[in-house]
């Protein structure tokens, strides 16, 4: 695990909190941040679909993009022939999809949207077994926060959400160790497990920053990682996944 990690912790400018972790771990807050992981195994799924439609299909042709549903359905490696549905494409569509096929941004989204619905579905099964009741909350200030500095013009806006993922996918992977070894047995083996696939997530957005930024990236790197460690680092008043120092820790 440590091997795993050190480049995760090298990436990221600050450590989670060791009061978000007192918060995290205590009984009560278990709804909480079962709740807001699955979302955001949904919104990771959902961001990654949204790249793919804004970024490898021009914009009359995006319909042709299977739904996000689609994709719990294919094996974990789809052929590229399920991925673009071109058993039901017309002759007329062809070109258009022979273009995404040859985009970068592709297959590593196609890849994290089927493992994000899939970490999605086991959360909820852990929520299940648990009795927890999946509904909604709200959403934190640390995505907003982050996507507040996106830049407005291509390939500007691209690169910074890119960036952006990784920070989040690493931030992520961090806290799941982090956290582990407060947790029970099975949500702490769950949260190990979680980590690889969240590890080579944050390597796979950084390396497509740097493909389509066609220039170095380092600079742009640190900035959005000193706003992220910001976030993590400031009082916070919500009690989210990816949520800062808490304001109290008597209360989620």
């Amino acid at each position: 695990m440590d091997a795993l990690l050190a480049p995760v912790r090298g990436f990221l400018h600050c450590e989670t909190p060791d009061e978000w972790i007192a918060l995290a771990r205590r009984p009560e807050s278990l709804p909480v941040l079962l709740i807001d992981h699955a979302n955001c195994e949904t919104k990771a799924a959902m961001t990654a679909h949204s790249l793919v439609r804004r970024y490898c299909l021009p914009k009359g042709k995006r319909h042709l993009l299977p739904k996000l549903d689609f994709y719990r359905e294919l094996d974990a490696i789809p052929e590229k022939a399920q991925v673009l549905g071109k058993r039901t494409m017309g002759e007329g569509d062809r070109s258009v999809f022979a273009e995404l096929e040859r985009n970068p941004l592709l297959f590593p989204m196609v890849r994290l949207i089927q493992e994000e619905l899939h970490h999605f579905e086991q959360v909820l099964e852990l929520m299940t077994a648990r009795g927890i009741e999946y509904g909604p909350v709200s959403a934190s200030r640390y995505a907003r926060g982050l996507l507040a500095h996106v830049r407005t013009h291509e390939p500007a806006t691209i690169v910074d959400k890119l960036i952006i993922g990784a920070y989040i996918e690493a931030r992520s992977c961090e806290r799941f160790a982090k956290l582990a070894p407060h947790l029970d047995e099975e949500l702490g083996r769950f949260y190990v497990s979680l980590l690889r696939s969240e590890a080579r997530h944050y390597q796979d957005y950084l390396s497509l920053a740097a493909q389509f930024a066609g220039e170095a990236i380092e600079e742009r790197v640190h900035f959005i990682g000193q706003v992220e460690a910001e976030l993590i680092n400031t009082p916070d008043p919500q009690f989210r996944f990816h949520s800062g120092i808490p304001v109290r820790s008597d209360s989620c």
